[in-house]
């Protein structure tokens, strides 16, 4: 195998049923396999399925999936990719109301917010609370704050780790 290769997990957090092959297709194109996902009862919106998917691939493989589910009307998701020991990993998640947010992430999983933008979030800010509500967008709480009971109805899903590339 040619290339820095690392693993992720995608996590479909919601997705009406009619989705659910168009969700395998993309994400399969994105990562160059066929892919046949389990798809389980979200508990926390009834009607929709939930999935987790973990996969391994080359460095970048997380945007090209994040990418190829971007703008689906009533899909909530999330992609991971880990750190390497060259590139920064990475986190996108995605809801309905709030489109999409991009994160890096260090080696022990803590979103990295650029200098810049800590820079801007202080100098544009005129009191604590402007403060606040900038730092937590770059740290993209509103998405957490969305997503987080779809994350709590998967709890007890059994996810299945590759450890073997190649």
């Amino acid at each position: 195998m040619r290339g820095t290769y690392t693993r992720g997990v995608l996590f479909v957090h919601s997705t009406p049923a009619a989705l659910c092959p168009h969700i395998e297709w993309a994400a399969g194109t994105a990562l160059g396999q066929e892919l046949h996902l389990q798809w389980t009862p979200q508990d926390a919106a009834p009607s929709m399925l939930r999935t987790e998917y973990p996969w391994v691939g080359p460095v970048g493989s997380g945007v090209r999936l994040a990418s190829a589910l971007r703008g689906w009307e009533h899909v909530r998701y999330e992609v991971t990719e880990e750190p390497t020991a060259t590139t920064d990993g990475g986190r996108w998640a995605h809801t309905p109301s709030l489109g999409i947010f991009h994160s890096q992430v260090d080696s022990v999983g803590n979103v990295v917010i650029p200098e810049d933008r800590v820079r801007a979030a202080i100098e544009s800010s005129s009191s604590y609370e402007e403060l606040r509500e900038r730092l937590d967008l770059a740290l993209g709480q509103a998405w957490d704050d969305e997503l987080e009971p779809f994350r709590y109805a998967g709890a007890g899903v059994a996810v299945r780790w590759l450890n073997q590339v190649g």
